[in-house]
């Protein structure tokens, strides 16, 4: 059964893999290429997407007038977040040198780029820059804490998950207290793919 488990995880980490690769492709679909993780449009493609930017005011007057109320509501969670990233970041630093666990970088979840794009209008690069780095922080706070557990309870819930973390795979199946009791201790600090993915990076 555990076999079957992990042959499907690894199945998954292909698939992942796949579409990264064929979002790669894009790349060339929309003429840009990456230069020193710089993005670079075609000078005629910048002219073209230029020319079909809408002014702020017609981009905001397309939504409900209710809509255009929620903004601060949408604006004061990025106090949390804000606060959120912070003691997150504070955490991995001060503990995990001390559970030997693998340091999650946060660039690689905080990533802000879509703001400088091209062809939005002012409110729309304030609007992405809101959404990439609230999403980025979630995504590096959940990594965060998948590596927390992992090292304190990997166990998995007793019900179907429907987004499971990247740990999960990891963790003992609910009520196998036998393998439990025998490999808590190893898999806790079974953190070797990742060690492994930091050497295939800087290769």
């Amino acid at each position: 059964m555990d076999n079957r488990i992990e042959e499907i995880a690894a199945q998954i980490k292909s698939l992942e893999d796949e579409l990264m690769e064929e979002l790669r492709k894009k790349q060339d679909e929309f003429f840009y290429t990456l230069e020193d993780k710089k993005v670079k449009f075609q000078e005629s493609v910048i002219k073209e997407g230029r020319s079909k930017i809408i002014s702020s005011i017609k981009y905001l007057s397309s939504f409900p007038v209710l809509a255009i109320f929620t903004i601060p509501f949408i604006w004061s969670m990025m106090i949390p977040a804000l606060l959120v990233d912070v003691f997150v970041s504070i955490f991995q630093i001060v503990c995990f040198p001390i559970y030997k666990i693998p340091k999650v970088k946060r660039s690689d979840y905080v990533v802000i780029d879509r703001y400088n794009l091209f062809y939005l209008d002012r409110v729309e690069k304030i609007n992405c820059l809101y959404c990439e780095y609230f999403n980025g922080v979630i995504g590096y706070t959940r990594e965060i804490a998948a590596r927390t557990e992992q090292f304190w309870c990997p166990i998995k819930h007793s019900k179907p998950q429907i987004d499971m973390h990247s740990r999960y795979e990891k963790f003992f199946d609910f009520g196998d207290f036998d393998t439990y009791r025998k490999e808590l201790n190893k898999r806790r600090s079974d953190f070797k793919d990742l060690e492994e993915e930091t050497e295939v990076t800087q290769s």
